[in-house]
């Protein structure tokens, strides 16, 4: 597989980052390309940052003026990037991930932080490659079998269902 460069850039203050967890985001993002058979070399860019930080992002992009999870800015239309020059890489995007809210969600999960990170960057890995879960159907089950599907690869199976009981909501 050609070169995959992930620039990771911590933004925030709340959550200390367990060792290996830019290991795991590469590991990750090289996992979905793979299974994906991306062609070439590729750059991300993953930006762990706060509630505060993705809150306001995401106000600012999607008029949604709460925190969430995960962002994904995809630089690419039908399978058109735009280039680095001086590494002739295909610039993919960048992932913005609040780390408070994964930390949240694997406690309300049960399961680890580095599976909800891992399972947080695959999903954006697939926006950043044109998946949309939006309108929901075949193309949100197709878009969570992938996801899936690289949980497994990495050896970060779900142990549990992502469904909530109404009390939990």
């Amino acid at each position: 597989m050609e070169k995959i460069r992930v620039i990771i850039d911590n933004k925030q203050k709340a959550v200390k980052i367990p060792t290996g967890l830019r290991m795991l985001v590469r590991r990750c993002c090289n996992a979905v390309l793979k299974m994906e058979k991306f062609e070439g070399p590729a750059e991300i860019s993953v930006i762990f940052v706060d509630n505060e930080q993705i809150q306001k992002l995401n106000a600012q992009y999607r008029n949604k003026d709460v925190p969430t999870d995960v962002l994904s800015f995809p630089m690419g239309e039908n399978g058109v990037y735009d280039i680095n020059h001086a590494t002739n890489a295909k610039i993919l995007g960048d992932i913005v991930l609040s780390m408070e809210k994964a930390v949240e969600q694997a406690d309300r999960y049960g399961h680890s932080l580095e599976r909800e990170v891992g399972y947080l960057t695959a999903h954006s890995m697939l926006h950043l490659l044109g998946y949309d879960h939006e309108e929901g159907g075949i193309a949100r089950v197709r878009m969570r079998e992938k996801e899936e599907e690289v949980m497994v690869q990495l050896g970060l199976p779900s142990t549990s269902s992502y469904v909530l009981d109404e009390d939990e909501e």
